[in-house]
């Protein structure tokens, strides 16, 4: 792979190629003549990596035999890497990732058959009701029909049974639980880098054509948008363009920007022109004006909306043998949106990709077979890890509260120098100085973080007695020194308008605030170190028919916090009855008005 990337275009090679000195001529270790005999062959071959350490030298027979199909079992595909996140298949070791089992064989009646109907059965009417009983049928005709049905109706699932698909462990668990099996096996999972690995096959000058479908999460624009895989896409079209256009053979990857959870957005205030031109001039600044999209799509796997226009796009640009990658950052809606897509293609079976909503679902390249048609080939990426955002420092507790499952509300505040809100205990935003009387600020967050509105002066405060208390997440005051240190960035906004919210000053995994003035206005936003805050056009124009009023909002969180605290104040509250005794020496006579039951210690 090194000796075709450093074949490729001066501009490409500062991406791909290692600085690292020139090895040795001498014979590699056995490892690497293994290493390179895994890039001599297919694709997905390439990408298969094992995440277990091999097990020490031992002779062939300690190995655990390889899982054998009963002739009991309905058949089940086992393939050598899990079908739903793409990780290496292994039944040894239960903690480990990748972990199958088998289910247990089931003999061919193992169906209870069903009762009999007799005349004086008092069940007969409410089966009449229910349909499963039809009217004028002899009981002795019921008696012979209804096995029959039961034994078509196990035929039938039996006939399902035989294309089930046997997913890993960790798989089942986000499917059917929606959390992690064994958390503690997180940490072995292997990081996946889409440029190191995908990119000299994009930056290549020959071979198959590339379409890289950039996705990003409407509801977390630029938090999510993958900038590293998009510069390179621009890089390798800037590099290879000037031979496309002297006719030389020349493999110009081809990009469309995705906009995922559109339904997450208040959809009739919004025209679909406004957010295609509002998303292109974002992809391009953070990508570099270099970047050239092939087109725009807006969708909603959980809905259908544009799935199918985006399908046939997919088909028109790869081709018949070209190669369809999907990129984007963790939890933005990858392996959702190709379910979606092989639905909508007809593709037979259900689709296989796992779907949950924890970060870091797919774990490695998952080759989606009969899509596009011919030999065009559509694989589903690992999410990117981007340390940028809030949500990558965020416990999966923390996670639930900020994520956006429903579409958002905007909750308006209409403040004046010298007032601050606070999202959770995550962002807090200062009004400094203005030009005019007051500013229109709109949060637009998930509904289970807790606001608040407040003096500036009393920031301190806030942060001491009810970060992790009312102010959630994080969840817990230990967690607040160990989501960073708390620093300050100033923003300088100007608007023309009361009605409609002209800037954003977006939070990178978590949401954004719009603002409306007409006027200049300089804001301190406060966050954590590292977290990216963008200042950036307004997505969304309108804001709340009714504001909201000072202090905290009303929330669960809020009532739980402040249940607790009334407790722990009531237990520190101390009791005048108790310290009059205490003070009185043991030889003097109590108070005769006192009851005696407060005498007797």
């Amino acid at each position: 792979m090194l000796s075709r990337a450093r074949r490729l275009h001066p501009t490409l090679r500062h991406l791909l190629l290692p600085s690292t000195p020139a090895p040795s001529r001498a014979p590699p270790p056995p490892s690497q003549h293994h290493a390179s005999a895994q890039l001599s062959k297919p694709f997905p071959i390439l990408f298969r990596r094992h995440l277990c350490s091999p097990p020490p030298a031992a002779p062939p027979s300690t190995s655990p035999p390889p899982a054998v199909l009963s002739s009991d079992l309905p058949a089940v595909c086992v393939n050598e890497v899990c079908p739903g996140c793409g990780i290496s298949m292994q039944s040894s070791d239960p903690s480990l990732p990748g972990f199958f089992s088998l289910p247990s064989p089931k003999s061919t009646d193992y169906r209870a058959r069903l009762a009999p109907v007799t005349a004086d059965d008092t069940r007969i009417s409410a089966s009449l009701k229910s349909g499963r009983l039809r009217e004028g049928l002899v009981p002795s005709q019921a008696n012979e029909t209804l096995p029959a049905a039961a034994a078509a109706a196990a035929a039938s699932e039996e006939d399902k049974g035989e294309s089930k698909v046997l997913v890993c462990a960790r798989c089942h668990s986000l499917r059917h639980y929606g959390r992690v099996k064994h958390p503690g096996a997180e940490h072995l999972l292997p990081d996946f880098d889409f440029v190191s690995a995908v990119g000299p096959r994009l930056a290549s000058p020959s071979g198959a054509r590339s379409l890289v479908l950039l996705l990003a999460d409407a509801s977390d624009f630029d938090g999510s948008f993958p900038r590293a895989v998009a510069r390179l896409v621009a890089a390798a079209g800037e590099a290879h363009g000037a031979d496309w256009k002297h006719g030389a053979p020349a493999n110009l990857p081809r990009a469309l920007l995705v906009v995922t959870k559109l339904d997450l957005l208040p959809t009739p205030s919004l025209s679909p022109d406004d957010v295609h031109a509002w998303a292109h001039a974002r992809a391009r600044a953070g990508a570099g004006g270099d970047l050239r999209l092939a087109g725009v799509h807006l969708v909603s796997a959980a809905r259908g909306w544009g799935v199918h226009d985006l399908l046939d796009h997919v088909r028109e640009l790869a081709g018949a043998r070209g190669n369809v990658w999907a990129v984007g950052a963790r939890n933005v809606g990858k392996s959702t949106l190709l379910n979606a897509i092989a639905r909508c293609s007809g593709v037979a079976g259900q689709p296989t990709l796992t779907e949950a909503p924890v970060p870091g679902t797919t774990l490695d390249v998952i080759k989606v077979d009969g899509v596009l048609g011919a030999q065009a080939k559509l694989f589903d990426t690992p999410g990117l890890l981007h340390g940028h955002q809030l949500t990558s420092r965020l416990t999966s507790e923390e996670m639930k509260l900020v994520q956006v499952r429903k579409e958002m509300r905007p909750r308006t505040y209409r403040i004046k120098t010298g007032q601050s809100i606070h999202i959770g205990g995550l962002v807090r935003l200062d009004v400094e100085e203005l030009t005019v009387g007051s500013i229109y600020v709109t949060v637009w967050a998930s509904p289970l973080v807790p606001l608040h509105m407040g003096k500036t002066e009393n920031a301190s405060t806030m942060m001491k007695e009810h970060f992790g208390l009312q102010l959630q997440p994080p969840v817990g005051q230990k967690r607040v020194k160990e989501l960073g240190e708390w620093v300050r960035k100033r923003y300088k906004v100007s608007g023309n308008s009361w009605d409609t919210n002209t800037k954003d000053i977006a939070i990178a995994g978590l949401g954004w605030f719009g603002i409306g003035l007409k006027g200049e206005a300089v804001l301190g936003l406060w966050t954590y170190d590292g977290v990216d805050v963008v200042s950036r056009s307004s997505l969304v124009h309108e804001r709340a028919s009714i504001f909201e009023e000072a202090g905290f909002t009303v929330s669960q969180i809020v009532s739980q916090a402040d249940s607790m605290t009334n407790k722990l104040k009531s237990t520190k509250k101390p009791n005048k009855k108790k310290e009059s005794k205490k003070s009185t020496s043991p030889i003097s006579k109590p108070d005769a008005s006192e009851p005696a039951s407060t005498i007797d210690t």
